[in-house]
């Protein structure tokens, strides 16, 4: 049955989730799948490049791609890269979700509705967080002031994070994506390598164990995956820009980096569904968030899912 014909049931698309940094695409999108895939953490900026997630429920697939946050990139060009892998996909997608706060919109929220007005894509608004929102009666006039906008088809309060609402909002993409046949098996959640996979999870407990500033100093890269039998090998590079980032890393008698690596063994035992022997090692790189050279080893100048 050909993609035009009107007896075809199955819907399949592209929904970009997008918003400013730390406003929840990446817990959201973990419930949207029901599983962890991306990364999480309380600090911004945690989600450097596009992740491709795919749902799907019967005759209908949703393929989302989580976004890093839309910022002011500034001068620093990991920034302005993390901007750009967010902004470049919104004119290649059939849906978009705008990730807002239920109280109130910041400067860098309407950014994002800038850069999503120009795209001319179906949009959803998208009010997280509304568990935190004792006044319960605040939420309508919320919502009241974003229709006036005439930016979304659709605004749906949530909490990502209580999973509640997101059942409707997973009713609501579906009747937005076009009739046509899935691109993915069934049975794919991504289209994101193993590899990858790893290097996230190991970044993710850099996040949530190191300060405010550090973490968005630090990048890693899997240099060897050997899988046996029984036993898959991994070693991995942890890069900062300076000796003293180096030792904090570290810890004292190493006691940090052990407790990164054992945090990040498990997770990644549970998404190999093997025994995982996990070595790693910290390297400066002085600049490294500014040099393209390495911003492109660190996988930094892949924008976007491939539609072909």
């Amino acid at each position: 049955m050909s993609e035009d014909s009107p007896g075809l049931q199955t819907r399949c698309g592209y929904v970009a989730l997008v918003g400013r940094p730390n406003v929840g695409k990446s817990t959201l999108l973990n419930h949207l799948l029901g599983m962890k895939l991306s990364i999480t953490s309380r600090k911004p900026q945690t989600t450097r490049r596009n992740l491709l997630g795919v749902d799907t429920r019967g005759e209908v697939q949703a393929i989302y791609v989580d976004t890093p946050g839309i910022h002011r990139a500034g001068s620093r060009q990991l920034n302005r890269l993390m901007v750009k892998h967010a902004t470049s996909i919104l004119t290649d997608v059939d849906l978009v979700l705008v990730l807002l706060e239920h109280h109130r919109l910041t400067d860098e929220d309407e950014i994002v509705l800038e850069h999503v007005a120009q795209a001319g894509v179906p949009a959803l608004a998208i009010l997280n967080k509304v568990d935190l929102l004792s006044d319960k009666s605040r939420l309508l006039p919320a919502m009241q002031r974003l229709g006036e906008r005439k930016l979304f088809a659709e605004i749906i309060p949530l909490s990502a994070l209580q999973k509640d609402g997101v059942d409707l909002l997973r009713e609501r993409v579906a009747h937005y994506l076009p009739k046509q046949s899935h691109q993915f098996p069934d049975d794919q959640v991504t289209d994101a390598s193993e590899r990858y996979l790893v290097s996230e999870i190991i970044r993710e407990k850099l996040m949530r164990r190191l300060g405010d500033e550090l973490p968005h100093r630090v990048a890693v890269v899997v240099e060897a995956f050997q899988a046996e039998p029984h036993l898959v090998t991994i070693r991995a590079e942890i890069f900062v820009e300076k000796d003293g980032q180096k030792s904090i890393v570290i810890g004292e008698k190493g006691h940090m980096l052990k407790s990164i690596g054992q945090d990040a063994r498990m997770d990644i035992e549970a998404l190999l569904n093997a025994k995982v022997m996990l070595h790693l090692w910290v390297k400066v790189r002085q600049g490294w968030t500014n040099d393209n050279r390495l911003l492109r080893r660190f996988g930094m100048d892949d924008t976007g899912p491939d539609r072909s």
